[in-house]
Protein backbone atom coordinates (compact mmCIF):
# COMPACT_ATOMS: atom_id res chain seq x y z
CA UNK A 1 0.00 0.00 0.00
CA UNK A 2 2.30 2.48 0.90
CA UNK A 3 4.51 1.66 -2.37
CA UNK A 4 1.17 2.47 -4.60
CA UNK A 5 0.33 5.98 -2.64
CA UNK A 6 4.76 6.47 -3.39
CA UNK A 7 3.66 6.01 -6.54
CA UNK A 8 0.60 7.77 -7.12
CA UNK A 9 2.56 11.21 -5.22
CA UNK A 10 5.23 11.02 -7.33
CA UNK A 11 3.04 10.72 -10.70
CA UNK A 12 0.73 13.50 -9.24
CA UNK A 13 4.40 15.56 -8.51
CA UNK A 14 5.34 15.55 -11.81
CA UNK A 15 2.25 15.62 -13.75
CA UNK A 16 2.05 18.90 -11.80
CA UNK A 17 5.46 19.99 -12.66
CA UNK A 18 4.97 19.59 -16.40
CA UNK A 19 2.06 21.36 -16.36
CA UNK A 20 2.87 24.86 -18.37
CA UNK A 21 3.10 28.12 -15.84
CA UNK A 22 0.54 31.49 -16.83
CA UNK A 23 3.01 32.98 -19.69
CA UNK A 24 3.82 36.52 -18.07
CA UNK A 25 3.26 38.92 -21.64
CA UNK A 26 4.91 42.84 -22.29
CA UNK A 27 3.11 44.10 -25.28
CA UNK A 28 3.85 47.44 -26.65
CA UNK A 29 2.17 49.71 -29.72
CA UNK A 30 3.99 52.56 -30.96
CA UNK A 31 3.20 54.46 -34.04
CA UNK A 32 6.79 55.23 -34.80
CA UNK A 33 6.04 58.36 -37.36
CA UNK A 34 7.49 57.57 -40.93
CA UNK A 35 11.09 58.20 -41.12
CA UNK A 36 10.80 60.37 -44.24
CA UNK A 37 8.52 62.96 -42.70
CA UNK A 38 9.72 66.68 -42.71
CA UNK A 39 9.28 67.33 -39.16
CA UNK A 40 12.38 69.53 -38.62
CA UNK A 41 13.28 69.35 -35.19
CA UNK A 42 11.76 66.08 -34.58
CA UNK A 43 13.10 64.42 -37.34
CA UNK A 44 14.14 60.62 -37.53
CA UNK A 45 17.64 61.15 -37.50
CA UNK A 46 17.06 63.30 -34.29
CA UNK A 47 14.94 61.39 -32.97
CA UNK A 48 15.59 57.34 -33.51
CA UNK A 49 17.80 56.72 -30.18
CA UNK A 50 14.71 58.50 -28.15
CA UNK A 51 12.54 56.00 -29.51
CA UNK A 52 14.80 52.65 -29.11
CA UNK A 53 15.40 53.64 -25.67
CA UNK A 54 11.80 53.99 -25.17
CA UNK A 55 11.45 50.16 -26.38
CA UNK A 56 13.88 49.39 -23.91
CA UNK A 57 12.59 50.93 -21.48
CA UNK A 58 9.18 49.06 -21.40
CA UNK A 59 11.23 45.84 -22.75
CA UNK A 60 7.89 44.39 -24.56
CA UNK A 61 7.99 40.39 -25.78
CA UNK A 62 6.16 41.54 -28.98
CA UNK A 63 5.53 45.18 -30.42
CA UNK A 64 3.30 46.31 -32.94
CA UNK A 65 4.48 49.72 -34.94
CA UNK A 66 3.30 51.66 -37.11
CA UNK A 67 4.27 53.64 -39.99
CA UNK A 68 7.43 51.68 -40.52
CA UNK A 69 9.36 52.02 -43.16
CA UNK A 70 12.39 49.29 -44.16
CA UNK A 71 15.17 51.52 -43.04
CA UNK A 72 13.59 52.26 -39.51
CA UNK A 73 13.14 48.65 -38.83
CA UNK A 74 16.62 47.94 -39.82
CA UNK A 75 18.10 50.77 -37.50
CA UNK A 76 15.71 49.28 -34.77
CA UNK A 77 16.74 45.64 -34.81
CA UNK A 78 20.35 46.76 -35.19
CA UNK A 79 19.79 49.25 -32.11
CA UNK A 80 18.03 46.34 -30.14
CA UNK A 81 19.78 43.01 -31.13
CA UNK A 82 17.33 41.02 -28.53
CA UNK A 83 14.56 41.53 -31.18
CA UNK A 84 14.03 40.12 -34.36
CA UNK A 85 11.28 41.29 -36.69
CA UNK A 86 9.23 40.68 -40.20
CA UNK A 87 7.01 42.71 -42.17
CA UNK A 88 6.05 43.73 -45.53
CA UNK A 89 5.63 47.54 -46.67
CA UNK A 90 1.68 48.13 -47.46
CA UNK A 91 2.37 49.07 -51.96
CA UNK A 92 1.51 46.21 -54.43
CA UNK A 93 5.40 45.89 -54.79
CA UNK A 94 6.33 45.36 -50.87
CA UNK A 95 7.55 48.80 -50.36
CA UNK A 96 6.10 51.99 -47.97
CA UNK A 97 4.55 52.04 -44.69
CA UNK A 98 4.99 48.43 -42.56
CA UNK A 99 3.30 47.23 -39.38
CA UNK A 100 6.37 45.49 -38.73
CA UNK A 101 5.98 43.19 -35.80
CA UNK A 102 9.09 42.48 -33.55
CA UNK A 103 9.40 39.92 -31.05
CA UNK A 104 12.22 39.07 -28.34
CA UNK A 105 14.13 36.20 -29.84
CA UNK A 106 14.69 34.56 -26.38
CA UNK A 107 10.89 34.50 -25.44
CA UNK A 108 8.55 33.72 -28.22
CA UNK A 109 8.85 31.45 -31.57
CA UNK A 110 6.66 32.88 -34.62
CA UNK A 111 5.05 29.27 -35.32
CA UNK A 112 2.78 31.43 -38.46
CA UNK A 113 2.80 34.30 -39.76
CA UNK A 114 1.26 36.30 -42.30
CA UNK A 115 -0.43 39.40 -43.66
CA UNK A 116 -3.98 40.76 -45.14
CA UNK A 117 -5.25 44.32 -46.40
CA UNK A 118 -7.68 46.17 -45.93
CA UNK A 119 -9.82 45.71 -48.44
CA UNK A 120 -12.24 43.54 -50.13
CA UNK A 121 -9.67 41.51 -51.84
CA UNK A 122 -7.65 41.42 -48.73
CA UNK A 123 -5.15 39.00 -50.23
CA UNK A 124 -4.00 41.08 -52.94
CA UNK A 125 -0.86 43.44 -52.35
CA UNK A 126 -1.41 47.20 -52.23
CA UNK A 127 -5.54 46.73 -52.26
CA UNK A 128 -7.75 49.54 -50.33
CA UNK A 129 -11.50 50.49 -50.93
CA UNK A 130 -14.08 52.19 -49.07
CA UNK A 131 -12.59 55.71 -50.09
CA UNK A 132 -9.53 54.63 -47.86
CA UNK A 133 -7.03 57.50 -48.04
CA UNK A 134 -4.08 55.20 -47.78
CA UNK A 135 -3.68 51.44 -48.52
CA UNK A 136 -4.23 49.52 -45.18
CA UNK A 137 -3.19 46.29 -43.70
CA UNK A 138 -2.50 43.52 -41.18
CA UNK A 139 0.88 41.97 -39.93
CA UNK A 140 -0.22 38.84 -37.85
CA UNK A 141 1.46 35.67 -35.92
CA UNK A 142 1.30 32.95 -34.10
CA UNK A 143 3.34 32.48 -31.32
CA UNK A 144 4.03 30.03 -29.56
CA UNK A 145 6.00 30.68 -25.94
CA UNK A 146 9.15 29.67 -24.98
CA UNK A 147 8.69 29.43 -22.03
CA UNK A 148 5.87 25.97 -22.87
CA UNK A 149 2.52 27.55 -22.48
CA UNK A 150 0.31 27.54 -24.74
CA UNK A 151 0.30 29.69 -28.00
CA UNK A 152 -1.65 32.94 -29.11
CA UNK A 153 -2.52 34.98 -32.39
CA UNK A 154 -1.08 38.70 -32.59
CA UNK A 155 -2.25 41.31 -34.81
CA UNK A 156 -1.13 44.63 -35.51
CA UNK A 157 -2.65 47.65 -37.56
CA UNK A 158 -3.32 50.99 -38.62
CA UNK A 159 -6.54 52.12 -39.77
CA UNK A 160 -7.29 55.08 -42.41
CA UNK A 161 -6.89 58.43 -40.94
CA UNK A 162 -9.28 59.85 -43.92
CA UNK A 163 -12.08 57.70 -44.21
CA UNK A 164 -14.44 56.86 -41.36
CA UNK A 165 -15.80 54.04 -43.59
CA UNK A 166 -13.08 52.64 -44.64
CA UNK A 167 -12.01 52.66 -40.82
CA UNK A 168 -15.67 50.37 -39.97
CA UNK A 169 -14.98 48.40 -43.02
CA UNK A 170 -11.46 47.82 -42.06
CA UNK A 171 -12.39 46.91 -37.98
CA UNK A 172 -15.08 44.44 -39.50
CA UNK A 173 -12.74 42.54 -41.58
CA UNK A 174 -9.99 42.09 -38.81
CA UNK A 175 -13.11 41.23 -36.20
CA UNK A 176 -13.88 38.51 -38.73
CA UNK A 177 -10.53 36.88 -39.16
CA UNK A 178 -10.54 36.92 -34.94
CA UNK A 179 -14.06 35.05 -35.21
CA UNK A 180 -12.51 32.42 -36.78
CA UNK A 181 -10.13 31.70 -34.98
CA UNK A 182 -10.13 27.88 -33.10
CA UNK A 183 -12.34 27.74 -30.29
CA UNK A 184 -10.72 29.16 -27.11
CA UNK A 185 -7.92 30.79 -28.73
CA UNK A 186 -6.26 33.78 -27.32
CA UNK A 187 -6.01 36.69 -29.36
CA UNK A 188 -3.91 40.19 -29.15
CA UNK A 189 -4.54 43.43 -30.60
CA UNK A 190 -2.48 46.68 -31.28
CA UNK A 191 -2.71 48.96 -33.93
CA UNK A 192 -3.01 52.78 -34.28
CA UNK A 193 -6.88 52.65 -35.31
CA UNK A 194 -7.30 56.58 -35.90
CA UNK A 195 -10.59 56.71 -33.70
CA UNK A 196 -11.36 57.63 -30.69
CA UNK A 197 -11.33 54.30 -27.91
CA UNK A 198 -14.92 53.57 -26.32
CA UNK A 199 -17.05 56.02 -28.52
CA UNK A 200 -15.60 55.10 -32.23
CA UNK A 201 -17.37 52.31 -34.56
CA UNK A 202 -14.31 50.20 -34.62
CA UNK A 203 -14.03 50.30 -31.32
CA UNK A 204 -17.48 48.98 -30.77
CA UNK A 205 -17.11 46.45 -33.35
CA UNK A 206 -13.89 44.53 -32.07
CA UNK A 207 -14.98 44.98 -28.05
CA UNK A 208 -18.16 43.62 -29.93
CA UNK A 209 -16.63 40.26 -30.82
CA UNK A 210 -15.20 39.87 -27.12
CA UNK A 211 -11.90 41.70 -27.34
CA UNK A 212 -11.16 43.61 -24.02
CA UNK A 213 -9.61 47.34 -24.04
CA UNK A 214 -6.50 46.94 -21.96
CA UNK A 215 -6.57 50.31 -21.34
CA UNK A 216 -10.14 49.75 -19.19
CA UNK A 217 -9.81 46.27 -17.57
CA UNK A 218 -6.20 46.92 -16.69
CA UNK A 219 -5.90 46.62 -12.37
CA UNK A 220 -3.43 49.56 -12.95
CA UNK A 221 -3.24 52.14 -15.13
CA UNK A 222 -0.51 54.88 -15.87
CA UNK A 223 -0.65 58.07 -17.63
CA UNK A 224 -3.07 60.32 -19.40
CA UNK A 225 -6.09 58.40 -22.05
CA UNK A 226 -4.39 60.30 -24.62
CA UNK A 227 -2.19 58.85 -27.16
CA UNK A 228 -1.34 61.41 -30.02
CA UNK A 229 1.55 63.84 -29.10
CA UNK A 230 2.37 65.75 -31.61
CA UNK A 231 5.63 65.88 -30.55
CA UNK A 232 4.56 67.53 -27.23
CA UNK A 233 3.33 66.72 -23.51
CA UNK A 234 0.29 65.47 -23.62
CA UNK A 235 -2.82 68.36 -23.91
CA UNK A 236 -5.22 68.72 -21.15
CA UNK A 237 -7.92 66.51 -22.74
CA UNK A 238 -9.49 63.02 -21.41
CA UNK A 239 -10.37 60.20 -23.47
CA UNK A 240 -8.57 60.95 -27.03
CA UNK A 241 -7.22 57.25 -27.29
CA UNK A 242 -6.11 56.35 -30.75
CA UNK A 243 -3.57 53.75 -29.94
CA UNK A 244 -4.99 50.39 -28.53
CA UNK A 245 -3.84 47.44 -27.27
CA UNK A 246 -7.06 44.67 -26.94
CA UNK A 247 -6.88 41.55 -26.04
CA UNK A 248 -9.29 38.03 -26.02
CA UNK A 249 -9.07 34.47 -23.98
CA UNK A 250 -8.07 33.74 -20.54
CA UNK A 251 -5.88 36.92 -20.18
CA UNK A 252 -5.32 38.94 -17.06
CA UNK A 253 -4.55 42.53 -17.74
CA UNK A 254 -2.03 44.02 -15.07
CA UNK A 255 -1.28 46.97 -16.17
CA UNK A 256 -1.61 49.65 -19.26
CA UNK A 257 0.67 52.68 -19.91
CA UNK A 258 0.40 55.60 -21.51
CA UNK A 259 4.55 55.93 -22.02
CA UNK A 260 5.60 59.77 -21.98
CA UNK A 261 9.25 59.12 -22.15
CA UNK A 262 11.00 62.13 -23.58
CA UNK A 263 14.71 63.32 -23.60
CA UNK A 264 14.67 66.84 -22.41
CA UNK A 265 11.35 67.52 -24.46
CA UNK A 266 12.28 65.39 -27.34
CA UNK A 267 9.72 62.63 -27.74
CA UNK A 268 10.09 59.39 -30.06
CA UNK A 269 7.49 59.60 -32.36
CA UNK A 270 4.21 62.29 -32.81
CA UNK A 271 2.43 59.61 -30.89
CA UNK A 272 2.76 58.63 -27.48
CA UNK A 273 3.02 54.64 -27.10
CA UNK A 274 0.65 52.26 -25.01
CA UNK A 275 2.40 49.03 -23.23
CA UNK A 276 0.50 46.57 -21.58
CA UNK A 277 1.52 44.11 -19.25
CA UNK A 278 -0.75 40.55 -19.59
CA UNK A 279 -0.61 36.84 -18.16
CA UNK A 280 -1.91 34.91 -20.59
CA UNK A 281 -3.76 31.93 -18.58
CA UNK A 282 -2.93 28.28 -19.65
Amino acid sequence: MRIRMGIVALLTAFLGAAAPADTALTVMSFNVRYGTADDGPNSWDRRKDVLTRTIRQCAPDVLGTQECLDFQAKYIAAALPEYAWFGVGRERDGSGENVAIFYKKDTLVPEEKGQFWLSKAPETPGSKDWGSHSIRMVMWAKFQPKTGGSPFFYYNTHLDNGSEEARREGARLLADRIRHLPDGATAVVTGDFNDNAESSEPWHILTGEGMKDCWLAAANRIGPDVTWSAFQPPAKVSKSRIDWVLVRGSVKVESCETILYNEDGRYPSDHYPVCAKLILKN
